[in-house]
């Protein structure tokens, strides 16, 4: 019955506040507008200090601190004991109040609010006028682990994520030069003192294969050779004096075919036609017809650049993620869109003092011949781990240069940091090589902030062990010197 009464007391205050508001709004005579409440003095006084003031008139408007009409008048204050209420109070359940109930901890010291290393064995406040931090028995524990609580969790945006096993994988980039294989690189020299009565149709260049004639020399020590060699197998000489007369013809480098030419048409030639010694492009061209060559003159060089090598300048500090057999691919900057693949074959023992690089050998095949000496191009060295290992995410580990450690969320809003050893790095993980386990959970986020945390509550326990007071001192008194 008195909720009904209620009720309908509530919808007759709201049609008439709806009637204030027409009537503000539509300047006419309104007979029906409500009186307005009358709080006396006493009242007020006894409901205690005003929660709000409303308009003398009775009207819908309120404020937040005392105002007054424009004829003057003061705004009616309305304490909390006079606000209107429509529910009737409940008795809360008796369970609900022994759940409510916490027990009474004790404070054990007050802490600087700006993270200072100062405490202060009863309430006081700093320099600015904040007030000190209460800081309880419980929270400081000694196994080595901070605790928060779950507001301070949340408004830092902490994550946690556990320790999973995975490939670590990272690409090295790095600008390289593709060079001549200097074992793909060969000479043609006499080994005697002769002339060159011709030279073949081929320029610098050119590409020749091997056996291709060059030029025609002519030289008496080759003559000589070659009569000597021609005599044995007329005269029929058998064995060693053979065999002498033979190797004296190869010493002097003489072509085998010319070798076989006089061996079957029984005729010294005037001059010998001098072969390629291999495949590849004549790079240097010196011979010329009717010059005289001496022993050892360079008249040829041949280059073959069916396999070249591509050499990269990498940077000291991932020089230890490169071993030989490495998987590298190869982006010349003048062949848009080709890729080759090659090998890492050779990590040079000196580093550039200038530019703190190591140079890298890299062998790729060239079929096409397409790669050319001196030409540009980048290099992405392919690096890893062989096999899955325990990885967690590069913003998980704090790392001050000298220390790198993780901090392990034990639940409840406890966290241990742990010193850890790492390894390689790739793809936004890091190796942890010594001091975590499969599955335990890491901070990845805000980690910084709790380490901070961390660091404070260190430093706040240690100097209040030093004081020496704070146990003893009861709260409330000021330690005296």
């Amino acid at each position: 019955m008195n909720r009904a009464f209620a009720m309908g007391a509530a919808a007759a205050i709201g049609a008439a506040a709806g009637a204030a508001v027409l009537a503000g709004a539509i300047p006419r005579a309104n007979p029906f507008v409500a009186a307005p409440v009358v709080v006396s003095a006493a009242a007020a006084g006894e409901g205690g200090p005003a929660v709000y003031y409303q308009d003398p008139d009775g009207k819908p408007l309120y404020s937040l601190t005392p105002k007054k009409t424009p004829d003057g008048r003061l705004w009616r204050a309305v304490p909390a004991s006079a606000d209107v209420s429509f529910d009737e109070p409940e008795e809360p359940p008796a369970d609900t109040k022994a759940a409510e109930a916490k027990p009474e901890r004790k404070i054990k010291y007050y802490r600087n609010p700006m993270g200072l290393p100062d405490t202060s064995p009863v309430p006081k406040k700093d320099s600015m006028g904040m007030d000190y931090i209460a800081v309880y028995e419980g929270e400081d524990s000694d196994d080595g682990t901070v605790k928060l609580s779950q507001g301070k969790i949340q408004r830092s945006g902490a994550k946690s994520e556990p320790v999973v096993r995975q490939a670590i994988r990272s690409v090295i980039r790095a600008p390289g030069t593709v060079q001549e294989d200097e074992r793909r690189v060969s000479v043609v020299a006499l080994r005697f003192e002769g002339f060159v009565e011709s030279v073949a149709n081929v320029t610098t260049g050119d590409h020749v294969h091997k056996g291709q004639p060059m030029m025609n020399v002519y030289s008496p020590a080759l003559s000589s050779a070659a009569a000597e060699y021609l005599s044995a197998i007329n005269a029929g000489a058998t064995g060693k004096e053979l065999k002498g007369a033979r190797r004296r013809l190869e010493n002097l480098a003489t072509p085998e075919p010319a070798i076989r030419e006089l061996e079957r048409t029984r005729d010294i030639s005037l001059s010998i036609p001098w072969l390629a010694p291999q495949d590849g492009e004549i790079l240097e061209r010196n011979a010329v017809s009717g010059m005289r060559a001496g022993p050892g003159d360079v008249l040829f060089r041949i280059a073959d650049h069916q396999l070249v090598w591509v050499v990269v300048d990498v940077a000291e500090r991932d020089l230890p993620q490169v071993a030989v057999g490495t998987k590298v691919t190869i982006r010349p900057r003048a062949l848009a869109g080709q890729t080759f693949t090659g090998a890492v074959t050779l990590i040079y023992p000196h580093l550039n003092a200038q530019t703190r690089t190591a140079r890298i050998r890299i062998e790729v095949p060239n079929p096409d011949e397409v790669l050319r000496p001196e030409m540009y191009v980048d290099a992405e060295i392919e690096t890893g781990t062989p096999g899955p290992v325990l990885a967690v995410p590069e913003s998980a580990v704090l790392d001050s240069g000298a220390r790198q450690a993780l901090l392990i969320d034990k639940g409840a809003g406890r966290f241990e940091p742990r010193a850890v050893k790492l390894g390689r790095r790739g793809g936004g993980y890091v190796e942890i090589a010594e001091g975590v386990s499969e599955g335990e959970a890491v901070v990845t986020s805000a980690n910084f902030l709790i380490d901070a945390e961390s660091n404070l509550k260190a430093a706040l326990k240690g100097f209040a062990e030093a004081d020496g007071t704070l146990s003893s001192q009861p709260v409330g008194k000021e330690a005296r010197p």
